[in-house]
């Protein structure tokens, strides 16, 4: 062991590593601070204190202030892996001293995009419900990279998402369960929905899309550049699925989506897809997790559930 080693365990405190995973959880020094019952200065000076004793940078501070938080350096994200087993041992062992009357709640935190959720998750949930019906299951949408980032910080137990950019990755693992196109969705009795029209012709009307910096909205944008297109100014862009649902149903708008978004309303015959090559826009969804995490039995049964669920997944995405 060396000498810096050695300080680092003489120095290290819980108060300390409490503070790192708090602040990888909120991203944000107030924020982290308001989680913990401190000051965000009493935060800022333990985080430094743990830098210090680190002997290195852990967290990257944004550019628009310092108490944003920016991302990990390579150091806070292996300190922050071991920072997450050390809570979770402790929490381990208090929950072991309890008598048994007082046992523990078992919870699963599952996150999930939103254009995956409603046709991957409910057919798993139901079956894991029938099968441990004393867990409480909270399920969180968002964006990729929100999610990717709740799980690296130990909030969520496992995530159906997208692979992103190697940082984002650090630490996690990626199971493919299937491919999905891009889809262009109008409600069924839409004047496009019968014909096979151009994209052009679909640039006429009303879009929805989802929002900047989502991969779905990515995949838009590089299906219409690979025609010689843009996309319009005038749109309508939200994560919200209910919120395109129900302007797609009101109006003659075009919805540009993952095809497991509008699963059930395709199948109802609500909803109608365009006869629009998409070819090319097939985006991989699969099953992110902590790779350090100990795999407690509810998710693993929500894993073998959710690869079931995938594929009959594929074989819609295939249609």
């Amino acid at each position: 062991m060396t000498a810096k080693s050695e300080a680092f365990l003489r120095g290290v405190q819980l108060r300390h590593l409490r503070c790192l995973v708090a602040v990888a959880q909120e991203r944000h020094l107030a924020r982290a601070a308001e989680r913990l019952a401190l000051s965000q200065p009493a935060v800022s000076k333990t985080l430094a204190e743990l830098e210090t004793l680190a002997g290195a940078r852990l967290v990257e501070r944004g550019s628009a202030g310092r108490r944003g938080i920016q991302g990990f350096t390579a150091a806070g994200e292996q300190l922050l892996a071991h920072a997450l087993r050390v809570l979770e041992a402790l929490d381990a062992g208090a929950q072991a001293l309890m008598p048994a009357s007082g046992a523990r709640l078992q919870r699963l935190r599952v996150g999930a995009l939103p254009s995956v959720a409603p046709s991957l998750l409910p057919p798993a949930l139901a079956a894991l419900r029938e099968r441990l019906p004393e867990l409480q299951v909270q399920v969180h949408t968002g964006a990729n990279a929100s999610l990717l980032d709740a799980l690296r910080a130990g909030e969520l137990d496992l995530v159906a998402g997208r692979m992103s950019d190697p940082q984002l990755m650090a630490g996690l693992t990626f199971e493919l369960l299937y491919t999905e196109p891009l889809a262009l969705v109008a409600r069924a009795g839409h004047p496009l929905a019968k014909l096979t029209p151009s994209v052009q012709d679909v640039l006429q009307h009303p879009l929805v899309v989802y929002g900047e910096g989502t991969i779905p909205r990515h995949h838009t944008e590089s299906f219409l550049s690979g025609l010689g297109l843009r996309l319009p100014a005038h749109v309508t862009q939200t994560l919200d699925l209910s919120v395109a649902r129900a302007l797609l149903i009101r109006s003659d708008a075009v919805w540009f989506t993952p095809i497991g978004a509008a699963h059930d309303d395709l199948a109802s015959g609500l909803l109608a897809r365009l006869a629009v090559d998409t070819v090319g826009t097939e985006e991989p969804v699969g099953l992110l997790l902590r790779s350090d995490a100990e795999p407690s039995p509810a998710r693993q049964t929500l894993v073998a559930l959710l690869r079931e669920s995938s594929a009959a997944q594929s074989r819609v995405a295939r249609r």
